[in-house]
């Protein structure tokens, strides 16, 4: 089971690059029909008197999620008859997080937008990679530091309890600012699932292989996943691509050449030192070193802009070529000088 970074950060794209998108394919041939199943509704609707025997029901029901669930999202194991931990350790999780699925059923009772949305996504990822298996999409509630988007073998595990609206008790009490401060839990909303469901299909389509590169290589990368997730959610509001505020958006375009010419200047687009890298590409409020109306990220945000050029003046590239094409390629061919 593969957990996605996404619960932190939503990825990431800006309208100054909508004009180096390709022309939207005809995908009326291409049905996606799939719908959020609620593993979140089944779990909580168990007695709670007899929560052994309502597992073994849900195992049947759920037999392509049950085990991810127990073993990777409560992290006691499978469900055996020799797992002596589960019965307690499910007990506890669904008692103290009943109120939790109480509080948010009325703002899940009705994905149908998300569906929507995801369905269109998963019809223009079908278009441009054929091969590609549209999985199921299962929704559950989990500890609150699971993830929000699980890659499973069979599934896409969207974990509800990270998307209960900006101003959930949890997320701006004490204990939910110290796990998901201020600048990442205003995104968590219903609102992010398509695009944090693509940015994790993205990466589990083409697996990261920049640690190590140097930062403007690493950039790069990261840029290519904004870039596609941009192709398959064209009509999503930047704010959701990108994570950031309308306010820091808004500077990022007007200061591009400013934050291209910042980079220079601090002489580490070469670097491969980890705590460097770290403060141009990660969530963050800021950028350290830069206007504080700057947002974190701002390295993948630059990353994104070089593969816009670069596709500019190439846009014969398809997108399977561009996302395996290696960093260096795009740097060279991208010539970017931002004004």
């Amino acid at each position: 089971m593969k957990f996605s970074s996404y619960i932190l950060m939503a990825v990431f794209f800006l309208a100054a690059c909508k004009s180096n998108t390709p022309k939207r394919p005809d995908v009326s041939g291409i049905r996606v029909n799939t719908k959020i199943e609620r593993f979140d509704i089944a779990y909580f609707s168990l007695d709670s008197n007899h929560l052994e025997q309502g597992m073994q029901s849900l195992a049947k029901q759920y037999p392509y999620f049950i085990n991810d669930f127990t073993a990777n999202i409560l992290g006691v194991g499978p469900l055996n008859d020799t797992n002596t931990t589960l019965p307690t350790a499910n007990r506890h999780f669904f008692t103290s997080y009943y109120g939790v699925y109480q509080s948010t059923s009325k703002d899940f009772a009705n994905l149908e937008s998300t569906e929507k949305e995801l369905n269109q996504a998963f019809s223009y990822l079908k278009f441009y990679f054929p091969n590609y298996s549209v999985p199921r999409f299962i929704g559950y509630i989990g500890p609150f530091d699971a993830p929000g988007i699980a890659i499973t073998q069979n599934s896409i595990a969207i974990g509800l309890q990270l998307y209960a609206g900006k101003d959930f008790p949890f997320y701006t009490s004490e204990p939910g600012q110290q796990l998901y401060p201020a600048y990442i839990s205003r995104r968590f909303d219903k609102a992010y699932i398509p695009s944090n469901c693509i940015n994790a299909v993205a990466e589990d389509l083409f697996p990261d292989k920049s640690q190590g590169l140097p930062l403007i290589e690493q950039m790069i990368e990261k840029g290519k996943y904004w870039w596609l997730t941009d192709l398959l959610l064209p009509d999503e509001p930047d704010s959701i691509k990108t994570g950031f505020t309308k306010a820091q958006l808004d500077w990022c375009k007007s200061n591009e050449g400013v934050i291209w010419n910042l980079l220079l200047q601090n002489d580490q687009l070469y670097t491969t030192d980890p705590s460097i890298i770290q403060n141009y590409i990660g969530d963050a409020p800021t950028t350290q070193g830069f206007p504080s109306e700057s947002p974190g990220n701002i390295g993948q945000w630059i990353g994104l802009r070089i593969v816009a050029n670069f596709l500019e003046k190439h846009p014969e590239t398809t997108a399977q070529q561009l996302m395996l094409m290696p960093a260096r390629n795009i740097i060279d061919g991208a010539k970017y000088k931002p004004r």
